[in-house]
Order: C-alpha cells, then sequence, then structure tokens
C-alpha cells in the first residue's frame, strides 16, 4: 500500500502540471488564545474577528477573555474562515473591533496554502497578543506541490553551478595548454632565428676573406 505521503505527493504534482485549474481549499480555525484585549475598560468584552483584504469579517462569538484557550469542530455557524487558492497568497488578519477608534491588530499576516504542514495544520503566534492554529487539509497537496517545485529548482541550481565550474576548470586547462604551446613554439622559432643568423655570421666572415685575399 503506499504511504500517505507519497500519495499526497503524487496530488502535489498532479496539481503543478494543472496548475491553470482554479482550484481553492476551505480554511476552518481550530483554535484560538488571545493574550490581551484593547479595550480601555476591562470589563468591556472584545470583540475579536478574523478578515482578509476584501472580504467579509467573521466575528468569533466565544472568544470573550484573554489567556484562555477557545477551541473548534470547523462546524460551527461562523465557519469556515476563508478559501485559499493554489498559487495566491491573502493579506489577512485576526483583530478587536473598536468603536472609538480604528480596529486593534493582534496580528496581520501573508495567508498562503503553502503555510499548512503535512497534518494541514498552521500555526500563528505572536509574543503578547495572539496564539492561533488553522486547518485546511485541502492545503496539504498545495504545500507538497510548492515543496517539490522548490526543490526542483534547488536541484536544477545545483547542476547550473556543478556546470559553470566544470565549463571554468575546462577553459582555464586549455588555456594554460595553448599558452604553453605558443611558449614552446616561440622557443623554437627564436633558435632557428639565432641558428640562421650565426650560419650568417660564418658566411659573411668567408665573403670578407676572399676579398681580402686570406682565404687559401
Amino acid at each position: 500500500m503506499p504511504r500517505v505521503s507519497e500519495i499526497f505527493l503524487v496530488c502535489g504534482l498532479f496539481l503543478s502540471f494543472f496548475s491553470g485549474l482554479a482550484l481553492s481549499a476551505v480554511v476552518t480555525l481550530d483554535s484560538i488564545e488571545i493574550y490581551r484585549t484593547h479595550e480601555l475598560l476591562k470589563s468591556v468584552k472584545p470583540d475579536v474577528y478574523f478578515q482578509c483584504k476584501g472580504e467579509n469579517r467573521t466575528h468569533l462569538p466565544d472568544v470573550k477573555k484573554a489567556n484562555e484557550l477557545y477551541e473548534f469542530r470547523g462546524e460551527e455557524s461562523w465557519q469556515p474562515l476563508t478559501e485559499l487558492s493554489e498559487k495566491k497568497c491573502k493579506r489577512c488578519g485576526l483583530y478587536e473591533k473598536d468603536v472609538f477608534k480604528s480596529d486593534d491588530i493582534f496580528e496581520e499576516w501573508e495567508f498562503c496554502p503553502s503555510d499548512f504542514n503535512s497534518d494541514g495544520k498552521y500555526f500563528k503566534f505572536k509574543d503578547k497578543e495572539v496564539n492561533a492554529t488553522f486547518s485546511c487539509p485541502q492545503c496539504i497537496p498545495f504545500a507538497t506541490a510548492n515543496k517539490s517545485s522548490s526543490e526542483l529548482h534547488k536541484g536544477g541550481k545545483g547542476v547550473h553551478v556543478a556546470l559553470v565550474i566544470l565549463i571554468t576548470a575546462v577553459v582555464s586547462t586549455v588555456l594554460v595548454f595553448g599558452l604553453l604551446a605558443v611558449y614552446k613554439y616561440w622557443q623554437k622559432k627564436k633558435r632557428q632565428q639565432d641558428q640562421a643568423r650565426f650560419l650568417k655570421l660564418f658566411e659573411d666572415g668567408d665573403d670578407i676573406e676572399d676579398e681580402l685575399g686570406l682565404g687559401m
């Protein structure tokens, strides 16, 4: 039987080949804990909500106290939070509604399908603000496909570097041997010129002797 990871890998590769299709995955909230409220009056219960840019707010009616963990089953009336597409991230956040000024921000980030791990979970933590766990089983193939593409890119980059090193070594070797061949050819030509000059001196000396009548 194939392992679950292998099935996800095949699904991810399948999705990567059909990236032009408009695929989406549902995101739900598993749990959340806020570490503070931004209200001036501590008696006022916070109005916490989740929102992605350009989408409607999803209010979390159960979250009323700080430092208390709230867990959900993904079947609540306000679920799901949003949907993520295969290749596109969203600017999302957790906020607290404020009547007298702009809403307070627990955390704001780029929410991507590739953020989810092999269990379909994504953990968002900000010190002194919030700790939340999101669930998206349908995002697993997207994350796997993204990881596979990244590994292929890294592998291709490694091959490219190795090829550049090999070509550089070959060119350097050819250049060194070429310079040695030119140097040896220059030495050979120089010896031939010296020999020719030396012989010419002897010939010139014989001609002078003949002209002076010194020859035998």
